[in-house]
């Protein structure tokens, strides 16, 4: 067998061993986030690709249960910070004091913030002010942040997953757009049907409750996220994925009147970045060793959903973008099997 044989035969192996495991990870967190799949797997969509994830939905929907619950499975150090009106970004970033020694002498000594972790869970990031928000930007993307002139690099892996209430509800603030592409993807945590909460209650309001077991360790999922960025992607799919986020930018000679007329700003190439390593993930978590263009389609409006904004005529005509990006998606598709 020729060397390239052996190492293609070696990347087979260990994609379907990491495939077994991520299944035993679903498992896991379906014992305790009952029903909502969709959700589960784009939550460790997120975390293989090694990337971050904006939660939204009503509060008592099972976000931050999910979150804790994530980070017991993929063995993760976890910290949880409540945003609120009044918190500062030092309450998250840290701080130095100012410490007297026995001997009278005064240094600084820093003091880390909840932001040390691996796993950082953000709740309710709306509430809090765009300042407080935006200290999160150099950590998200640099995994390190600077306190007093000092650059102090996080734990690997490092990840943020953060529940957003609807931004119609009292005492919240619009994310910023920088701080919004950060995220990898969006989920959309939606009121479960009545098969499904018929199950949550029968399993939740009983004198024992699931508890979760570690599948995953820090570097075991480090090793899965440099396993997924070694997946081969076929020309067809990479394709498509630059054919979708360009016609989507309003400015792009490709784009369809629809989108001129209707998109205000659209995805920049950290979407096409994001959709490279979501499909790939998608294409892990159903236990295939690789991505189809199919996996464009099913990853699209979480990737490029929150990446967008509609003009203001649109949202006049009270248009969609989720509608949008879907129609666009198909389309994009019909076309490049035409």
């Amino acid at each position: 067998m020729t060397d390239t044989g052996a190492d293609a035969t070696q990347m087979v192996a260990e994609i379907e061993a990491l495939a077994d495991k991520l299944s035993a990870a679903k498992e896991a967190l379906a014992a305790r986030f009952i029903g909502q799949t969709e959700v589960v797997d784009l939550s460790l969509t997120a975390l293989i690709c090694g990337g971050h994830a904006l939660l939204i939905g009503l509060p008592g929907l099972g976000k931050t249960l999910l979150v804790d619950t994530l980070g017991t499975v993929m063995g993760l150090n976890t910290n949880r910070v409540q945003f609120t009106p009044d918190l500062m970004p030092a309450d998250i970033l840290g701080s130095e004091v100012l410490d007297q020694n026995e001997d009278g002498t005064r240094a600084f000594r820093f003091v880390p913030g909840p932001i040390f972790c691996q796993l950082l869970m953000a709740d309710e990031i709306n509430r809090a002010s765009p300042r407080t928000q935006s200290a999160l930007l150099q950590a998200m993307q640099e995994k390190m942040v600077s306190v007093a002139g000092v650059d102090r690099p996080l734990d690997a892996p490092f990840h943020v997953l953060a529940t957003q209430n609807p931004i119609e509800q009292e005492g919240t603030y619009p994310l910023p757009e920088a701080q919004l592409d950060r995220f990898l993807v969006q989920i959309d945590v939606r009121y479960p049907d009545r098969e499904t909460e018929r199950n949550i209650l029968l399993a939740t309001t009983g004198a024992e409750t699931s508890a979760a077991k570690p599948v995953f360790t820090g570097e075991e999922l480090i090793a899965a996220q440099d396993l997924l960025r070694r997946m081969p992607v076929g020309e067809s799919v990479v394709e498509r994925i630059l054919d979708l986020v360009r016609k989507l930018r309003p400015d792009d000679a490709s784009a369809p009147r629809t989108v001129k007329d209707s998109v205000a700003w659209g995805p920049g190439p950290r979407a096409a970045q994001a959709l490279m390593l979501t499909v790939r993930a998608r294409a892990l978590l159903d236990g295939r060793l690789a991505p189809s263009v199919e996996d464009v389609s099913s990853m699209a409006l979480p990737v490029l959903g929150h990446r967008m904004g509609l003009s203001f005529s649109a949202r006049a005509r009270g248009e969609s973008l989720a509608d949008l990006i879907q129609s666009e998606t198909d389309a994009t598709l019909k076309g490049a099997a035409a």
